[in-house]
C-alpha cells in the first residue's frame, strides 16, 4: 500500500521516521512476554539509547530537542514499527505526561537531577493523578499534601497509573487546598523509593497489555520542599499543559498502529478469495476499506494540525481535544473493520483483534471523549446566552 506517510515532513523528519520504524521492527519485539519486567527494561534502555524516551527534551539535558510535529512523527513511526502498542504507549506517557512537565516547570536543579537519566532510558517516569473517585473530575482529588517543616506529607491513593510498576519517579498531583478549586492542586516529584510510597500489583488489562499499570498508595509519605514542581497551587496548570502534549503526540502512536493494520487488511482482501475472486472486489468489502482509509487520514490531519499549533505556540484546548477524539474513535472503528474483514481469522490472536483491544482504552484515558466534547463545547460558548441585541 502506497498512500502518503509524509504529511509535509521535511527530509530530516522523514529520515528520522524511517530510522525509528527500522529500529522498532528490529529491537522492540516483545514476543508476547507482556509480564516480563526484565524484558521491558531491556527494550526501554534500547529505546532510550535511540533517543525515543527524550525526543522533546532540550539537548542540554540529553534529549533531542524536537518540536511537537517531529515528536508526533516519531511516535507514529514507533506505533507503526512496534507491534506492542502498549510499549509505545508507555514511552509516550513517560515523555509527554511526566517528563515534559519537568522540562516546562522544573527548576534548574530539578531538570539537571532528573532529565538526563529519564532521556537515556536509565529511569522511567509515571504521572499519578487519577483516583477511584476522581477520574474526569480532576479538581477534586482526595490525595492530600499536608505542609510540614521543609516539605509536605502525602496521603491517599491513585489508580490506573501507567508505568507505575516500573517507575523510578512519580509526577504526583495532590490537593494542598481542598477548597481551592483550580488553584488547590500542587505537583510533586516523588522518587519510587520514598518511604510511605507503595505500588500495587500490575493490572491484567483487556488492551495495552505491554504497558505496566498499577495503583499507587501514599501513607504519610514525606517529600522535601525541593520536590514541589512549579509553584504551590499550580498543579492544574501543569496538568493542563501536559495533556496538550499527551492528547496530541501520544495519540500519534495509534496512527502508526492503524496504518500497519490497514496495510495488512488491504493485503488480506487482495489475497483472500471467495466465489472465485478476491474479496476486495466485492463492493461491501471495498467500501469498508475506503471508509477505513478515510477515517485514518482524517484523524491524521487533525492530529498534525494540533501538533503544528503546539509547535508554534498557538495551541488551544480545542485542537488537542478534537485530535484525541478523532484518533481514538477512528482506531476503534478501524479495529472493528479489520476484524470483520478477516472473518473467522479476525477473532483469533492477531494484529486486528490486538488493535481493537488496544484502541478501546484510548476513548477513556487522557480525559474521556465525552469530557473532550464538553471542553470543545465550552470553548465554543455553547450553553451561554448570547448578549441581547442592541435596539
Amino acid at each position: 500500500m502506497n498512500f502518503d506517510f509524509d504529511a509535509g515532513f521535511d527530509t530530516e523528519t522523514r529520515e528520522l521516521r524511517d530510522m525509528v520504524v527500522r529500529f522498532a521492527r528490529r529491537e522492540l519485539d516483545s514476543s508476547g512476554r507482556f509480564d516480563d519486567a526484565e524484558d521491558f527494561r531491556r527494550r526501554w534502555l534500547l529505546a532510550g539509547k535511540q533517543g525515543l524516551t527524550g525526543t522533546t527534551v532540550p539537548g542540554e539535558y540529553g534529549g533531542s530537542g524536537l518540536d511537537a510535529v517531529s515528536a508526533a512523527a516519531t511516535m507514529e513511526a514507533l506505533g507503526y514499527g512496534c507491534a506492542d502498542t502498549g510499549f509505545a504507549f508507555s514511552v509516550a506517557a513517560h515523555l509527554f505526561a511526566a517528563v515534559m512537565p519537568i522540562v516546562e516547570f522544573g527548576t534548574g536543579e530539578q531538570r539537571a537531577a532528573w532529565l538526563p537519566a529519564l532521556c537515556s532510558g536509565e529511569r522511567i517516569a509515571a504521572h499519578a493523578i487519577t483516583e477511584p473517585e476522581a477520574g474526569s473530575d480532576a479538581l477534586h482529588l482526595r490525595t492530600r499534601a499536608r505542609p510540614v517543616d521543609d516539605g509536605h506529607v502525602l496521603s491517599g491513593s491513585k489508580c490506573f497509573i501507567t508505568n507505575a510498576p516500573v517507575a523510578d519517579v512519580f509526577v504526583v498531583q495532590a490537593a494542598t487546598d481542598p477548597r481551592g478549586g483550580f488553584f488547590g492542586l500542587t505537583t510533586f516529584l516523588v522518587e519510587a523509593s520514598t518511604p510511605g510510597l507503595t505500588v500495587g500489583r500490575p493490572y491484567d488489562k483487556v488492551g495495552l497489555r505491554g504497558s505496566p499499570t498499577a495503583d499507587v498508595h501514599f501513607d504519610d509519605c514525606y517529600v522535601p520542599a525541593g520536590a514541589v514542581l512549579g509553584a504551590e497551587g499550580s498543579g492544574a496548570s501543569i496538568f493542563s499543559s501536559s495533556m496538550k502534549w499527551e492528547r496530541t503526540c501520544l495519540f500519534a502512536a495509534y496512527l502508526g498502529a492503524m496504518r500497519r493494520v490497514l496495510e495488512s487488511t488491504v493485503d488480506h482482501v487482495r489475497d483472500r478469495e471467495q466465489f472465485g475472486s478476491p474479496i476486495g472486489g466485492f463492493q461491501a468489502v471495498s467500501h469498508r476499506i475506503v471508509d477505513m482509509l478515510g477515517r485514518y487520514e482524517g484523524a491524521r490531519l487533525l492530529l498534525y494540525r494540533a501538533a503544528r499549533s503546539l509547535s508554534d505556540g498557538t495551541a488551544d484546548e480545542v485542537g488537542s481535544a478534537l485530535a484525541k477524539i478523532a484518533v481514538s474513535e477512528a482506531a476503534v472503528q478501524l479495529g472493528l473493520d479489520a476484524v470483520q474483514l478477516r472473518g473467522g481469522l479476525g477473532i483469533m490472536d492477531g494484529e486486528a483483534e490486538t488493535l481493537l483491544r488496544d484502541a478501546l482504552p484510548a476513548r477513556i484515558f487522557s480525559g474521556t471523549n465525552e469530557i473532550q466534547k464538553n471542553n470543545v463545547a465550552r470553548a465554543l460558548g455553547l450553553g451561554r446566552r448570547r448578549p441581547a441585541a442592541r435596539r
